[in-house]
């Protein structure tokens, strides 16, 4: 999601904000507007969180949105809960790396899934219990091995229509698949009937999660708690001249890259 969220300091406050002051460090969200490729950027203050002094403004940057997603997912997309068996795909991404650890700080079982050897080491670093190098479907075999035939109780899929109908048969009756990647290749269909072992299927939205300038205050608080105690490592992959947004896309595409990319005007 381009240019939906961003750091920086207030140098202007509108009238009526009394939460913020110029020279204030806040982060912000502008979902629907994705105004964030910018030196300056108007924000409305119910999309903007105060920054703790212990958390950089790279971290910040890099958590908000993926980190709000991951948080999402793991606490209400499915609540993980201690003995969870969980697959994660792109595991070395941004996503997916919160979600390992996410994952790991709730007490659960991370099968982590990676495109190429290289990105083995960093999914095992960020706390995946196992990492399996696979493109398409060829996962399913394997993680049916390490879950015994039982299959996870959770699937987070934002690899795409690729691999979601693969994903429904790693999961064990009454698991929960969290796909969030419908814009990677063509939308994927499915017959509710033909859903199998009673499996549950959703499609987590982050305005869903915080819809109210409380809840995006409390999740993201809860981020930086986890980063200030060291429980939740925020890992930047490369980091860009704003000039240079392109090749960011390009790199992203190329789908050789770890963690967050960061735009630094």
């Amino acid at each position: 999601m381009p240019g939906a969220e961003g750091v920086g300091v207030v140098t202007e406050v509108g009238e009526g904000v009394h939460e913020f002051a110029p020279g204030d460090r806040v982060g912000w969200l502008t979902i629907n507007t994705h105004g964030s490729y910018a030196e300056q950027i108007v924000v409305p203050a119910s999309g903007t969180v105060a920054l703790p002094e212990a958390v950089d403004d790279e971290t910040a940057a890099a958590l908000l949105l993926q980190g709000l997603t991951a948080h999402h997912f793991t606490t209400a997309s499915h609540p993980v809960q201690p003995g969870d068996v969980t697959l994660v795909h792109a595991a070395a991404g941004g996503v997916g790396l919160l979600l390992t650890q996410l994952i790991k700080a709730r007490g659960g079982t991370v099968i982590g899934l990676v495109s190429r050897p290289e990105k083995v080491a960093i999914a095992t670093e960020a706390g995946a219990d196992h990492v399996l190098v696979s493109t398409g479907d060829a996962f399913v075999e394997p993680v049916r091995q390490l879950t015994g035939g039982e299959g996870v109780h959770a699937v987070f899929d934002g690899a795409g229509a690729t691999t979601f109908h693969a994903s429904l048969q790693v999961l064990r009756t009454h698991g929960t698949l969290v796909f969030y990647g419908p814009l990677i290749g063509e939308v994927p269909s499915i017959v509710m009937n033909e859903i199998p072992r009673s499996t549950r299927l959703t499609y987590g939205v982050t305005e869903d999660h915080i819809r109210t300038p409380e809840e995006l205050r409390t999740h993201t608080g809860e981020l930086f708690t986890l980063v200030e105690k060291g429980e939740l490592i925020v890992r930047i992959g490369r980091r860009y001249p704003l000039a240079e947004a392109a090749r960011a896309h390009t790199d992203i595409e190329s789908r050789t890259t770890t963690g967050k990319l960061l735009l630094l005007p």
